[in-house]
């Protein structure tokens, strides 16, 4: 329809034909794990289709952070239930940025988890599931509805539960068990505070709910938030409700653990740093104890089960864990300096750890083991990949100047602009994370790389091949080429903290002013 036809009142809410680039990535995500779910039993096109499905999406991302980054945050409701009765996707900086990471973790596990695959494996819905997760995860960073924002939380659990019992063996089904039923009871939790939001303030759209939330009672909206906390932080592994995450990740195959660790825990954290920073900024006084207390104890806790883990996986978990903390932290410090640290972290998390993960199932694959006590001597044999895992641990750890040193940086900056307990209390909290953090990763190397060779009980059933190095080369080089050049992360951030600690532009673009009073 021409502008020139359109009735004034309703020119604002025509959806140009650039916005569609909003929903792309989640139309193709779940129109590509169909067709793959039809294709599961033919061994040839799957990974051809599942890599290009994920090529588009990733360009659809880059043209959508573009567009976010030029023109502020843009809203997107199909049909003609508008603003606050229709469901609205919509993507500002932070939204966009973090769907666009997922998108390349992805892709990178696709490649690492092709050199698995065999003939024999083809009907298990793999990439089907992938797809699946990825449309979950990108719909849960550009949603602009909570009860959206629910349904992708499902998507992401059906789609996660599948990919950790491909295989079937004993451990992965005992893991399954652990991560299915505490995802079910945040899900649970999640849904309960969602009725309970509904029924004080009429509507679950975001940007209506900022609109709304200042007038409902404020006991009951600390109750809603407090809730969010609990189902989010479970999501999120925060401590003290985190132990699903060191028994179930180490289960599946790498790639597998990789994928789950690079993006589950992070879409969690982010869903709370959404709702507590945006949504709900009345309830940080009363929560704020709450807040730093589980930050503490999560950036301390974590590292020090990461020490006295002896396999390889499961350790890696507990630094997984610890970065959740971090996130945390700047949660407690709602600053845009705060806001920033949270969000850049989030962002380096999912690469890093990704990486991490499948460091680790190279060093898997090269040893035939999964205990660090019966490794040993593997800088003789493969001295890069020693380097590759001493470099990503450097990077989690937050050591100048790989990508981990700049999000701690500018938390630790906020800590210290506070000038209160609380902020001294966590910029300590951050310090000793990193330095916990470098002496379990170092005790880690010295086990796998330094000490004398280490005769495992069984030889390796197989080796890694270029596909594996190819994948996890790549994702390094990008960690380590963002940290030497963070000027493009730090101007994103800081568009995409104004948008949160002020977020008139994100609410404007639901165009709520043109339909309520």
């Amino acid at each position: 329809m021409a502008a020139e036809n359109v009735p004034s009142a309703m020119i604002e809410t025509v959806t140009q034909t650039a916005d569609w680039v909003i929903v792309l990535p989640m139309a193709l995500a779940l129109m590509g794990a169909a067709l793959l779910l039809i294709l599961r039993r033919s061994a040839g096109p799957g990974f051809v289709l599942a890599l290009a499905i994920t090529l588009g999406i990733i360009a659809c991302e880059v043209s959508l952070l573009l567009r976010v980054v030029e023109f502020g945050p843009l809203s997107m409701t199909m049909g003609k239930w508008l603003p606050p009765f229709g469901i609205s996707f919509t993507a500002d900086v932070f939204g966009a940025s973090f769907a666009l990471a997922a998108a390349v973790v992805t892709l990178t596990v696709l490649i690492y988890a092709e050199a698995d695959r065999h003939p024999g494996s083809a009907g298990d819905g793999f990439y089907a599931l992938v797809l699946l997760l990825l449309a979950g995860v990108t719909g849960s960073f550009l949603t602009g509805d909570l009860f959206n924002l629910y349904v992708w939380f499902e998507v992401m659990l059906i789609s996660s539960f599948g990919l950790l019992v491909i295989g079937g063996r004993p451990i992965q089904l005992d893991g399954a068990v652990k991560y299915g039923f505490l995802n079910f009871l945040a899900t649970t939790i999640f849904l309960l505070s969602l009725g309970l939001l509904y029924g004080l303030l009429g509507t679950l759209n975001m940007a209506d709910i900022m609109r709304v939330a200042p007038f409902a009672n404020p006991a009951a909206m600390v109750g809603v938030a407090a809730l969010m906390l609990l189902a989010f932080g479970m999501k999120a592994a925060a401590f003290p409700v985190n132990t699903w995450l060191p028994a179930s990740y180490h289960a599946p195959p790498a790639a597998v653990s990789a994928l789950m660790a690079g993006l589950l825990t992070k879409v969690g954290i982010y869903a709370l740093l959404r709702t507590l920073v945006v949504l709900l900024p009345s309830t940080h006084a009363v929560l704020e104890p709450v807040l730093v207390v589980t930050a503490v104890a999560t950036l301390l806790v974590a590292p020090l089960g990461a020490i006295a883990e002896t396999n390889l996986r499961r350790s890696i978990g507990f630094i997984v864990i610890g970065g959740i903390g971090a996130v945390l932290a700047g949660i407690a410090m709602p600053s845009l300096a705060g806001v920033s640290g949270a969000g850049l972290y989030i962002f380096h998390a999912m690469l890093t750890m990704t990486a991490l993960y499948l460091v680790a199932g190279l060093i898997e694959k090269q040893t035939g083991e999964s205990d660090t006590r019966r490794m040993g001597g593997l800088y003789a044999t493969s001295a890069p990949l020693s380097v590759l895992f001493l470099v990503l641990v450097l990077a989690a750890a937050g050591v100048p100047p790989l990508l981990g040193f700049w999000p701690k940086l500018v938390l630790i900056q906020a800590g210290l602009a506070e000038g209160s307990v609380v902020g001294g209390i966590l910029v300590l909290a951050l310090l000793v994370n990193a330095v916990l953090t470098i002496i379990a990763g170092s005790r880690l190397w010295a086990h796998m790389f330094w000490r004398a060779d280490f005769t495992p009980e069984a030889p390796p059933t197989e080796a890694p091949n270029r596909l594996h190095y190819l994948a996890t080369g790549a994702l390094a080089v990008l960690i380590i080429a963002a940290g030497l050049w963070p000027n493009p992360m730090f101007e994103a951030v800081g568009i995409g903290a104004a948008d949160m600690v002020d977020p008139a532009r994100y609410s404007d673009a639901f165009g709520l002013a043109e339909i309520t009073p």
